[in-house]
């Protein structure tokens, strides 16, 4: 599996792309905030001649959500999320607005992704993980063989996820993290939603909050 890395918006979330070699890809957190920037990922997964079949949601905070019209739009894939994520999904044109900025109403979620479930795209699986505290529903999607995690806003490089908006709790962020990444393999490659890769390793050892 390959796994590529585009920013987008203003808020600078990271939307990234895995794909195999079955030609099949997914999309996690489609950040696009306009048509240009759908054209940068649109132009991207042709020219590695890819076909998205999958899109993910690690939260439905705005940030996470802006392109998912647009990519349903596209590619008449809806995405992916946890049920505790629909109050995030609602009032994210009126947090859009509050910071200015604008949004269509999100579609409604093709499906519902819990602890454990597995999705999958080409030849390729990742297993949902329940980490709630930055958000009520979110969710981390891993890969053993590949030993890779898409954490969303639960961990970051050297931090964490904000808990002061809605849905946020900060003991059960942390708890999240202890109890379901920080169990995986050390050498794990996180692919956080802001900002660089790390690992497991290096966030158990050198993570402020939990050192």
């Amino acid at each position: 599996m390959e796994v590529f890395r585009l920013i987008f918006s203003p808020i600078e979330v990271n939307t990234y792309i895995l794909s195999d070699d079955s030609g099949q890809c997914a999309v996690i957190d489609c950040g696009c905030y306009n048509r240009t920037e759908l054209e940068r990922l649109t132009d991207f997964v042709s020219g590695k001649k890819l076909k998205p079949v999958l899109l993910l949601n690690t939260h439905c905070h705005l940030d996470h959500i802006f392109g998912n019209m647009m990519f349903l739009e596209k590619y008449n894939l809806g995405a992916y999320c946890h049920k505790d994520e629909e109050v995030n999904r609602n009032d994210s044109v009126h947090i859009a607005s509050v910071f200015g900025m604008k949004m269509d109403m999100p579609p409604e979620p093709a499906g519902l992704i819990e602890e454990g479930s597995i999705v999958s795209f080409g030849n390729t699986k990742l297993r949902a993980l329940f980490v709630p505290g930055h958000s009520s529903g979110s969710l981390a999607f891993y890969n053993e063989k590949a030993k890779i995690v898409f954490t969303g806003d639960a961990l970051f490089a050297g931090s964490i996820g904000r808990t002061d908006l809605k849905g946020g709790d900060y003991e059960t962020l942390i708890n999240s993290i202890k109890e379901k990444l920080f169990t995986l393999p050390p050498d794990t490659i996180v692919y956080p939603g802001h900002g660089d890769p790390t690992t497991i390793e290096n966030e158990m050892r050198t993570n402020p909050y939990f050192n």
